[in-house]
């Protein structure tokens, strides 16, 4: 009997063994998924943990973690709540349940979370360590708290004594990395990848830590290493994609087959993912950073969220817009752009490119009004956009309908002072006001004179300003009884383009531009210096020899001597 009771002992515990060994596998099993970025094959992993280990406080909080990581905060907070209850004395899913509050910035309710997972195990170091990468595993880096979360990774360093656990001085290099410390950051990698040689995710961070400093070639050969080591790694073929997308921008030599590379990296990383949702809207974000818009316009039309109530269907109806209009489909880009304005549960997610697009779509469908206030709003957003209003600006000028053009230009130089094309935004605000005068609005025309000192303040050597501002002045000066107001605007013109630059005298425009300026100076001169009058008159001829007011005034000024008479000037 006791042979049969020893027995059965025996056989219980290997049972149990067995089912332990089971379960500490299927756990490290999902977080190896969550480390490959395979969330949908890890979420259902730990849901079925969850279900037959239900007091087992870990599987919790790595649920928790996975919805973290695909921006599911209230699935998230539901998964650590629901640890809290199963094991009141397991600390990580209360560290949960912080890191889910940061996400929503309430860092006050954050470190009470946090210092009740602190009260159950103020000795274990992996509490102090998902503190500190609660703070730092933010997907709004606005949330980020960089101060509070090196005291943590320092005290899980410390109570770490024996230095067993890489995940440690992963998480304090990811710390530095992310603030681009590099010099604090490159060591602690080393430290990790020591424990444990086989941790990719390490390699893959300093191929990051290279391609954020812009040292292309040496991030691709890191990231390289992992993929000889293990080519079913997914998040290195994703860091590839990115390095080489970024590299093609930086050379454009090379430019079209770094695009590919990092193209062709891409997909082979949604194929090493399970292809959930997530996995292919990063994917889709990723084709939009690359321009590849023909891709992306497929890939998002049958790209939808489990849940239609999931936030993240808001990006899919965004890429849906962007690439129908970048696709030039712009009837079907302004319906999803007004779909997506009309999401009002979203309103506060609206961000400048929004209006941008919607604007763009706008003007190609012939809502010029409406183009023009949404391309405002997105400059006003982002003022780094403010060509984006130009571009319409110009349409409208070359059009020659100046009136708007001026209108649009006046917005883009009040939106961006620090422009780099400032300079051309004044020159066609002045010159849009100068032709919408039509010689005569006295006020368009000193509008328009205002614009042209600026450019000469922004472009001194830009001798049409200079001539603009001479044309204005001749406008604003009385047609009856002249001042001579535009005198020392077209001296300063000729001075430009026949003595500091006199190779410029001999363009179309500054042909027209002296012949203009010569006249009006003959004109002014003739009632009180013929023979100046005159040579002004020459000078004019000289480059156009058929013109008919230096002839008629050179014939009037070789008359016979009469008392001085005003010369009529030509507007």
């Amino acid at each position: 009997m006791k042979m049969i009771k020893k027995n059965i002992a025996l056989a219980t515990g290997l049972l149990l063994m067995g089912s332990t060994a089971s379960f500490a596998q299927s756990l490290a099993d999902a977080k190896k998924a969550i480390d490959a970025e395979q969330y949908q094959k890890a979420t259902s992993m730990l849901k079925t943990l969850v279900a037959n280990q239900p007091k087992e406080g870990d599987n919790y909080f790595n649920l928790g973690k996975v919805y973290l990581l695909t921006d599911n905060i209230d699935s998230a907070r539901a998964a650590f709540t629901n640890g809290t209850t199963a094991d009141p004395k397991n600390a990580l899913n209360f560290v949960g349940l912080g890191q889910a509050d940061l996400s929503q910035g309430n860092a006050t309710n954050a470190k009470t979370n946090f210092d009740k997972a602190i009260g159950l195990k103020a000795k274990d170091y992996a509490t102090y360590l998902a503190i500190g990468r609660a703070y730092i595993d933010q997907v709004d880096k606005k949330n980020i708290d960089y101060a509070q979360a090196l005291p943590n990774l320092q005290k899980a360093d410390e109570l770490d004594s024996k230095d067993k656990d890489p995940e440690t001085f992963l998480a304090l290099a990811d710390f530095y990395a992310m603030q681009r410390k590099n010099t604090e950051a490159y060591p602690q990698y080393l430290r990790a990848l020591d424990i444990n040689p086989n941790l990719y995710r390490a390699n893959v961070q300093i191929g990051k830590m290279y391609k954020d400093a812009f040292a292309f070639p040496e991030a691709e050969a890191e990231i390289k290493k992992v993929i000889a080591a293990d080519p079913n790694y997914g998040p290195a073929y994703r860091e590839l994609a990115e390095t080489q997308n970024q590299w093609s921008f930086a050379d454009p030599k090379n430019g079209a087959a770094k695009k590919a590379e990092s193209l062709e990296n891409m997909r082979k990383y949604l194929d090493l993912t399970d292809k959930s949702f997530d996995s292919r809207l990063r994917y889709a974000q990723f084709l939009f950073y690359a321009s590849d818009f023909a891709t992306l316009e497929k890939e998002v039309s049958t790209l939808n969220a489990p849940d239609p109530k999931d936030p993240k269907n808001f990006i899919v109806a965004r890429m849906r817009g962007y690439s129908a209009i970048e696709n030039k489909n712009f009837e079907q880009g302004l319906k999803y752009m007004n779909e997506l304005f009309g999401r009002t549960q979203d309103a506060s997610r609206i961000i400048s490119s929004d209006y941008l697009y919607l604007g763009k779509a706008q003007l190609a469908t012939g809502q010029d009004s409406l183009a023009v206030i949404n391309v405002t709003k997105g400059v006003e957003l982002d003022s780094t956009k403010v060509e984006e209003l130009a571009s319409i600006g110009l349409k409208y000028f070359n059009d020659k309908n100046f009136p708007k053009a001026a209108k649009v230009y006046d917005k883009v130089v009040k939106v961006n002072s620090k422009n780099p094309s400032l300079a051309m935004a004044y020159f066609y605000l002045g010159t849009s006001n100068y032709v919408s005068s039509k010689g005569t609005d006295m006020a368009l025309l000193r509008a328009a004179d205002s614009s042209f000192v600026k450019l000469l303040e922004l472009a001194p050597e830009y001798e049409a300003a200079q001539l603009y501002r001479a044309r204005t002045y001749k406008l604003l000066d009385d047609p009856k009884e002249p001042k001579g107001l535009a005198v020392p605007h077209f001296e300063k013109y000729i001075q430009m383009v026949t003595v500091d630059k006199p190779e410029k005298a001999s363009t179309p425009q500054n042909q027209r531009g002296l012949v203009d300026a010569y006249n009006y100076l003959g004109a002014i001169t003739a009632a009180t210096d013929k023979e100046k009058a005159k040579e002004y008159f020459n000078k004019t001829l000289a480059i156009d020899p058929q013109n008919a007011l230096a002839i008629d005034n050179l014939k009037f000024l070789a008359g016979p001597s009469t008392p001085a008479k005003k010369t009529p000037i030509k507007k």
